[in-house]
């Protein structure tokens, strides 16, 4: 009897998936033409560097932005600046510990309209075992069926252990980082 009575609701939530899965299909990522990008502070010199691998999922409805969906996966054996010898210095322990956390993850609690094409994301970054919640502003455009978000923001890297031992001292490498983005979806619906 209990087996009978849960069939339904097992039929109506694989529906609801069925419908809900095309359009949510719909918004993809557009790797080729999207970035992430981080400059930091080395002995007072900026240093830029990117990942050149990561994924996101997005649902977003401009008319209802307090509904959206935003998460991205960044593979931090991907972040590169360049230089042969400091990229294999990266994926180590003290850096971001690759073996161990091989993905950093954002993930949005709330996006806010501030009007005009931009919009406030609150939500929360994850890298290498520390999760910490940030808020991004966005600034969204659209141009030939493709939007595309850009945006920067600045974390502390010692509060996700980024830069451990000799190098948590901030005269050598600064504590700031900023996070520059720019990622190019389609499927997303008139702003």
């Amino acid at each position: 009897m209990l087996f009978r009575s849960l069939i339904p609701g097992a039929m109506l939530a694989s529906l609801a998936m069925t419908v809900a899965a095309p359009a949510m299909a719909q918004q993809a990522l557009v790797p080729a033409e999207s970035s992430v990008q981080f400059v930091s502070k080395q002995m007072g010199v900026p240093v830029e560097g990117h990942f050149r691998k990561f994924s996101a999922q997005i649902a977003f409805d401009a008319a209802k932005p307090d509904a959206a969906k935003i998460n991205l996966a960044i593979d931090t054996g991907s972040a590169t600046l360049g230089v042969k010898e400091t990229d294999a210095e990266m994926p180590k322990p003290v850096w971001f510990n690759v073996p161990k956390f091989p993905q950093a993850t954002f993930q949005s609690k709330s996006v806010k309209s501030l009007g005009g094409g931009k919009f406030e994301v609150l939500g929360q970054l994850a890298i290498k075992g520390a999760s910490r919640d940030v808020t991004v502003p966005v600034q969204l455009t659209q141009s030939g069926g493709k939007t595309t978000a850009s945006g920067q923001f600045e974390i502390k890297r010692l509060a996700y252990k980024i830069g451990e031992q000799e190098w948590a001292d901030t005269s050598m490498v600064a504590d700031e980082v900023q996070v520059r983005f720019k990622l190019v979806v389609t499927g997303i619906g008139k702003i």
